[in-house]
């Protein structure tokens, strides 16, 4: 059996969640675990349209084994109206073969987003995330108020995770106050994870 480690899974266009995911993942490997990121394919409107089995560049794309043997899971996706993106969705609706057999109950699991209007949906966004991973029997956690950066943030930060306004061109770089709520759910994913 290979060493635990937690799943940062995510879906980004422009690069913004991809780089939370990469924070998440400083903090799980800070707090002395192993992270392992993957992403999901886009989901295209014409049906003859396929992605390649291994992405061009970045993050590999997710299999159901990936999530079935994690130890804990941060799940991302850009607001969409206040919702998950659609390639997550579209992932999460493959994973009714664990459902079945339990495979994620008890496990610890935490959720990201990143949104270009500061009032557009993260804390929806987040709250559309939890609910499947809800009915998977997994343990959400989110992130208490002893964190400072919840209490001083002017950008993105939630108590129900972490989270980053990009502005409306996708350019607003992530502050430090969304950095140290992204390394804080890490860590705290890899508490519960041990647990």
């Amino acid at each position: 059996m290979s060493d635990p480690y937690i799943l940062i899974l995510y879906y980004s266009r422009h690069g913004n969640t991809r780089q939370l995911a990469k924070l998440i993942a400083r903090g799980v490997e800070a707090a002395g675990m192993t992270a392992k990121i993957r992403t999901v394919p886009a989901v295209s409107t014409v049906c003859e349209s396929t992605e390649a089995a291994i992405p061009e560049h970045g993050e590999l794309y997710c299999s159901l084994e990936d999530l079935r043997d994690c130890a804990g899971l941060a799940l991302g996706s850009p607001t969409r109206f206040g919702n998950m993106a659609a390639p997550v969705k579209y992932f999460l609706d493959g994973t009714a073969g664990l459902w079945l057999n339990g495979a994620l109950c008890d496990k610890p699991a935490a959720v990201f987003t990143s949104t270009s209007s500061l009032h557009g949906g993260q804390e929806s966004t987040l709250l559309s995330m939890m609910l499947p991973l809800l009915h998977h029997g997994m343990v959400i956690l989110g992130l208490p108020y002893r964190e400072a950066a919840l209490n001083s943030t002017q950008s993105g930060g939630t108590p129900y995770g972490a989270s980053h306004w990009a502005g409306q061109d996708g350019k607003r770089p992530i502050t430090s106050d969304e950095q140290a709520l992204c390394l804080a759910l890490g860590k705290r994913l890899v508490q519960f994870a041990r647990k």
